[in-house]
Formats: structure tokens, sequence, C-alpha cells
């Protein structure tokens, strides 16, 4: 590979592991707390057990998904790239478009995934959503740490985008 090339390399190795790490994350992602409720002032509290998993928000099964497919086309881009040094300028225009729709989906996904996170973390009085980080703080930090990495593989897809476009700029006219 030339340095181009090596670099594209590197990109692509971060931007699979990035993505695959964030879908393991958002995957793994449980918790079980007891927690005291009571009915009225005047009766004793009893112990719930309440449990909070990843597929109870579809906003956390779409960062999931989203991973799992950026994760499955970082894979598949780099073995194309390592396979094929010298691939036609079509299917780099492909690899390059669908490099900026890795972008948007990981962008919309970790988007999605936080808006209901600093929902959980700061309640919403207007509606009456309590805050649950409260209470499954593991759980917030676990959807916290995967929508950052998913951010940061968004930023690893689209600084392959850009290494394309400076690719560009640099051919002799």
């Amino acid at each position: 590979m030339s340095g181009g090339g090596k670099l594209e390399g590197v990109l692509r190795v971060l931007g699979f592991v990035l993505t695959l790490v964030a879908a393991i994350v958002v995957r793994l992602d449980k918790e079980t707390k007891v927690v005291p409720y009571s009915i009225s002032p005047n009766l004793p509290t009893f112990d719930v057990v309440v449990v909070a998993k990843w597929h109870y928000l579809s906003a956390f099964v779409y960062l999931f998904a989203a991973n799992v497919i950026a994760s499955l086309y970082g894979l598949l881009t780099l073995t194309i790239s390592l396979a094929n040094k010298n691939r036609s300028n079509i299917l780099a225009l492909l690899i390059t478009i669908l490099d900026l729709v890795m972008v948007v989906l990981l962008s919309s996904s970790a988007g999605a995934a936080i808006a209901i996170g600093i929902i959980g973390y700061h309640g919403n009085s207007h509606v009456r959503w309590n805050k649950v980080c409260d209470t499954f703080g593991r759980f917030c930090k676990q959807v916290a740490a995967a929508s950052a990495l998913s951010l940061a593989g968004a930023i690893v897809f689209m600084l392959l985008v850009i290494l394309v476009v400076v690719g560009l700029q640099k051919r002799p006219k």
C-alpha cells in the first residue's frame, strides 16, 4: 500500500474496531436493581425488582443495529482495500459514497441514543418522566460509552471521505 493506502487501511481497521466494540457494549447492556416502591404514604414500602435492558428502547436498538452494519461494512471494505489495491474508479466511488452513508447512519443512531440518555439522566418534569440514571447508573454509562464509540466511528468514516477528497485535489490536471 502507498502512504495514503496505509492511512486508509489504519482508518478502516479503526472504524471496524470502534463500531464493533460499540455494538458489543450496547448488546451487553443490562442492569437489574431492587427498588423500594410505595403505593401510599400510609402504607409500608415493598421491594420491586426492576430491569433495564438495551432492547427496551428503540433508540438503543437503532444504535446497536447501526454499529453492527457499520462494523460489517468496515470489515468488508477493509478486505476489499487489502485484496484489491488497484480498484476501479467506480468501486472507489461506491465505497466513498457508502463511507458517507456510514457517517450519517452512525451519527443519527448515536444522536438518538444520546437524546434518550439525556432524558434518562435529567428526566423531563413536563411529561412526568423520572430520572432513571440515578437508579441504573452502570446501564446509562454503558449507553454513553457506546454512543461515544459510535460517534468516534462516524468521525473515522468521515476522515476516509476527506482522504478521498484530498486525494482528488492532488491529482495532476
